[in-house]
């Protein structure tokens, strides 16, 4: 059975049917948020990052929300091949021991241990990985608006509450509660236009770089947000897949060049309180330049659990028992590098693409 699925957009697959593919015809990587998903994107983000797309030798953005933005900041390591699979092994293997009298750890003992890891992996590699000769690395925050602007218990219930029950009426109504904060490295600027909702462009330097990394993957009540960081606005920073969790963006007004994003699923949902709103699932015209690279969702049930890695596993699951099936899983996802390699080496055979 094959595991990788290769979906693209019409002028996508148009571009592929008559030049192939080539490192140099990418301008953009999304990474999206997730969680433990992401570590089912190890070994592509291992051969995409570390042996084929440094062979285009021009600048590539690489645009991360959540883990999303752990993995592009790991892309831009001077060893990006060796940094990925220290990103999986420390993801798969971390735990957090609970206070006293509690099941799980609170907000504030996760938040610490977050910080520490943070500045465990990236410390050394900072200021490098920002200067990076030609990745342009932009991480993505949800600064709060009005009630969230304020990081407080019960602003913070009454916020996210009211978030989510404008949000099913517009993805506009976002933009009332939540911030899109762009923080970029030094460079080439954000080549994708964006409107959609209030947005910042914040240069991303060594003084926040750790900070906004800890916000970008700060989800509400499992950790806490993040009161201020350097060169943003005032306000409260929460995880970057609120606002974007699959990084929808109009990539169709980004000329030229394709965009290439490894994915754990067919689906770019625009934010994460869309999930169960199947109907803003659908691809739009915005992702016209797409090749997504993605599970086949049948080769999925195949793994342990006959499913991706998820949140639900760390409380489902005891500690070994988490660690053994995602190791398995992550051992599995090679096969998704190797076909994509395949896939390459034949001259990018137009007849199995899918559409998005």
């Amino acid at each position: 059975m094959k595991a990788l699925h290769i979906h693209v957009g019409e002028r996508a697959r148009q571009h592929i049917a008559t030049q192939g593919l080539r490192p140099q015809d990418i301008r953009v990587v999304p990474a999206a948020a997730g969680g433990p998903k992401g570590l089912m994107l190890t070994h592509l983000d291992q051969q995409i990052f570390g042996r084929w797309l440094p062979m285009g030798g021009h600048t590539v953005h690489l645009v991360g929300a959540s883990i999303g933005a752990w993995r592009m900041a790991t892309a831009a390591m001077p060893d990006p091949i060796r940094a990925f699979a220290d990103l999986s092994h420390g993801y798969i293997h971390q735990h957090i021991e609970p206070e006293a009298g509690r099941q799980f750890p609170s907000a504030a003992r996760i938040t610490a241990g977050f910080t520490q890891t943070l500045q465990d992996f990236f410390g050394r590699d900072t200021a490098a990985l920002l200067n990076h000769p030609r990745w342009r690395l932009h991480v993505l925050t949800s600064k709060g608006r009005q009630i969230l602007r304020q990081n407080t218990p019960a602003r913070t219930a009454a916020g996210f509450a009211g978030l989510a029950l404008t949000n099913a009426l517009s993805r506009k109504a976002v933009g009332l509660f939540l911030e899109r904060n762009v923080f970029s490295s030094p460079g080439e600027p954000l080549p994708v236009p964006l409107r959609d909702l209030p947005t910042q462009h914040v240069a991303l330097t060594e003084a926040n770089f750790l900070p906004a990394m800890l916000a970008s993957c700060s989800i509400p009540f499992m950790l806490e947000g993040v009161p201020h960081i350097p060169g943003a606005r005032p306000g409260a920073h929460w995880d970057g897949g609120l606002v974007d969790y699959h990084v929808h963006w109009p990539y169709n007004q980004m000329k030229p060049g394709l965009v290439l994003y490894p994915h754990f699923q067919q689906q770019v949902v625009p934010g994460w309180l869309d999930k169960g709103l199947r109907w803003r699932h659908r691809a739009t015209p915005a992702l016209s330049n797409m090749v997504l690279l993605c599970p086949n969702p049948e080769w999925v049930r195949t793994l342990p659990g006959g499913k991706l890695p998820d949140r639900t596993d760390f409380k489902s699951l005891p500690p070994p028992q988490r660690m053994k099936v995602w190791t398995e899983a992550v051992l599995r996802s090679e096969q998704l590098a190797q076909e994509w390699q395949e896939w390459l080496d034949a001259g990018c055979p137009a007849d199995v693409l899918r559409p998005l």
